[in-house]
């Protein structure tokens, strides 16, 4: 089923605005539901007009573990915590987002949810400091397909070897 157009102004959230200037370390992690949909929070870029996907997490602070980072992350984000982390890889990302190159260095993790609840909705709202947005459980051959692309590069990949 292909995913609904995109509302692009719950996309724009507060960290959407800039890319920062520096090389930014980041935890991600992916969710998978039983049906093979993977959890992913919907972006655009509106000077490329591309809309892309990219999984649930944020930068890590200093002094602080990239485990402990996705942790807090989605707890921050979706109020939920999470079990059983495991380390997928990781990424070097350097890409261009609304005109303006960023650099980062992405630990990515796979996790499950502690509620149950959360894999029954296909969309549900986020929050990030204040900046409500929506996630989408979306099926891979959508990124396979080329209807949008998952960023970083080449995780889709990695999901499929995993």
């Amino acid at each position: 089923m292909k995913p609904p157009p995109p509302d692009l102004s719950r996309f724009e959230h507060v960290k959407a605005l800039k890319v920062a200037q520096y090389i930014r370390p980041l935890a991600l992690c992916c969710f998978r539901r039983a049906d093979g949909r993977i959890l992913v929070a919907p972006g655009y870029d509106h000077v490329k007009q591309q809309r892309f996907y990219r999984p649930l997490g944020g930068g890590i602070e200093f002094g602080e573990r990239a485990e402990d980072a996705v942790r807090r992350e989605v707890r921050e984000e979706l109020g939920a915590e999470i079990e059983a982390p495991r380390f997928l890889g990781a990424f070097e990302n350097i890409f261009t987002y609304v005109g303006q190159q960023g650099h980062e260095l992405i630990w990515l993790f796979e996790a499950r949810f502690r509620d149950q609840a959360f894999y029954e909705s296909d969309v549900f709202e986020a929050d990030e400091d204040g900046a409500r947005f929506e996630v989408h459980w979306v099926h891979p051959s959508v990124f396979e397909q080329g209807e949008a692309p998952l960023y970083p590069e080449g995780l889709i990949g990695l999901l499929q070897q995993t």
